[in-house]
């Protein structure tokens, strides 16, 4: 049998995204409506992962430890709105040496589709840059565009023509639009 998995990246999805990278827990802000949404996926029997890009560890502005007390701050986010995440996958990869894992590439979201025994035509990826809609694209997912984090701004930079990608304001309105 298969899931009903829905994949989300992390900053500007869950929480406030900074060009200046998300680099201690105190700069971990969630957006309002968030972490409620998520709690609706998993209490319609969503398996919910989240797959983001983190090079600030390859820059050096924190390690995997940081990282950990980060995620574990979105988590008693999370458990304080009857929400959790299934699985957390992150790449740590620098842009200019990217792996299998990164951004666009589908490393990671095929991983979380074999994991949950998913269908990759089934599952959604809700990000908010257009490597997110890529990432989708590549692995054969529905991408979902928020206007959050960078969402707005890629959606002014970027040629859509040739994309049909669903956008909504943020998380909660996608999490409505799928549910509702």
């Amino acid at each position: 049998m298969t899931s009903q998995l829905i994949i989300l990246d992390r900053d500007g999805v869950l929480n406030k995204d900074s060009d200046d990278y998300i680099k201690h827990p105190d700069e971990w802000i969630p957006i309002p409506g968030a972490a409620e949404a998520v709690s609706r996926l998993n209490q319609a029997g969503y398996k919910v992962a989240i797959a983001t890009n983190q090079s600030g560890i390859s820059r050096g502005y924190f390690d995997e430890a940081l990282l950990a007390t980060i995620h574990a701050k979105m988590t008693d986010h999370l458990l304080h709105h009857n929400a959790h995440i299934d699985q957390l996958l992150f790449c740590p990869d620098h842009p200019d040496k990217p792996g299998p894992n990164r951004k666009p590439a589908p490393g990671m979201v095929l991983a979380l589709i074999a994991q949950f025994e998913a269908e990759a035509a089934g599952t959604w990826f809700v990000g908010d840059t257009m490597s997110d809609v890529q990432c989708a694209l590549n692995a054969g997912c529905m991408p979902a565009l928020v206007r959050t984090g960078k969402g707005t701004r890629t959606l002014q930079q970027n040629d859509w023509s040739d994309v049909n990608v669903p956008v909504f304001d943020d998380l909660a309105s996608f999490v409505a639009g799928l549910l509702d």
